[in-house]
């Protein structure tokens, strides 16, 4: 029997396939035994009202459908709610969904909110935003920031790597200073900045030193001077060559000071919403989510 007695269903519905993959959740839902308000949001403006307007209804579980965008920007709203947090894997990479150990497919995810078990973990924060799982400085953010409206809805991710391609074209390393309260502040040339509550970025696993339950935020520096570098890091950790780790600083702590030579635009969860200079950090044990029993 389950712990629960209601839930509400969030899903971001703009995505590509975002109405069929309601429909799949709602479907998959019907075998649990707790009420659930479902809502399919097609316009994500709306996805805030439409998460206030459902723990106005006083549900133990709240459920979020989609990526890891949709999952990062609405976690601030369940922050001191006394909810559970539950996530469906409907986005692209899924990389929190990973991280949690969640299945990828909706009937297994589904099982988890019935059948798993309540985790409190940390989330991460820049400067004052909550953010589940990695933020991005790099090349990630500038595909994010150009990438033409709806490309990736329309043509897949066919579009949008190509995309990418064309600004991998154009990138070059920037300097980052990193200040981890311990000593003087770090220098770097970089080609991407990853700060991490997880482990997965991008739907691989990349951050070996983050965890979602370790009290503290990682920085992962990949250094170098040439942009070639950022795809040897990339296929060595696809691969999962011991090259990996080659040329990559870490820096972990509770708040971590990360500045450049001029204001750099950060991706958190795959969107764009914050610009150096900023202070990552954590907030440990701060909500609870559903993860396999």
């Amino acid at each position: 029997m389950s712990r629960f007695t209601s839930a509400a269903l969030i899903v971001n519905a703009k995505s590509r396939r975002g109405q069929a993959l309601f429909d799949q959740a709602c479907k998959a839902l019907d075998t649990v035994d707790f009420a659930v308000d479902a809502h399919a949001v097609e316009d994500p403006r709306d996805l805030e009202k439409t998460v206030e307007r459902a723990l106005a209804k006083k549900p133990e579980l709240v459920v979020f459908g989609g990526g890891d965008g949709t999952i990062s920007g609405l976690v601030d709203l369940l922050v001191g709610k006394n909810v559970v947090l539950g996530v469906l894997p409907l986005g692209t990479a899924n990389s929190f969904c990973r991280t949690l150990g969640i299945p990828l497919d909706i009937p297994s995810a589904v099982r988890v909110l019935s059948e798993g078990q309540p985790k409190r973990i940390d989330l991460g924060m820049i400067d004052d935003d909550y953010f589940a799982n990695a933020a991005t400085m790099g090349i990630a953010p500038k595909i994010a920031e150009t990438v033409p409206h709806d490309l990736k809805k329309w043509l897949g991710r066919a579009g949008y790597l190509s995309w990418a391609a064309l600004q991998y074209v154009k990138f070059q390393p920037f300097p980052i200073t990193i200040d981890d309260g311990h000593g003087h502040p770090r220098v770097l040339r970089a080609v991407e900045v990853r700060i991490a509550n997880g482990r997965f970025h991008g739907g691989q696993e990349m951050i070996e030193d983050a965890a979602v339950d370790s009290g503290e935020i990682v920085v992962e520096v990949v250094r170098g001077h040439l942009r070639s570098r950022l795809i040897y890091n990339w296929a060595a950790n696809v691969l999962r060559l011991p090259q990996r780790r080659e040329k990559v600083t870490v820096f972990r702590g509770k708040a971590i000071r990360i500045d450049s030579d001029k204001p750099r635009a950060i991706s958190i969860d795959g969107e764009v919403l914050a610009k150096t200079p900023v202070t990552a950090k954590v907030a440990p044990g701060i909500i609870e989510v559903m993860v396999p029993a």
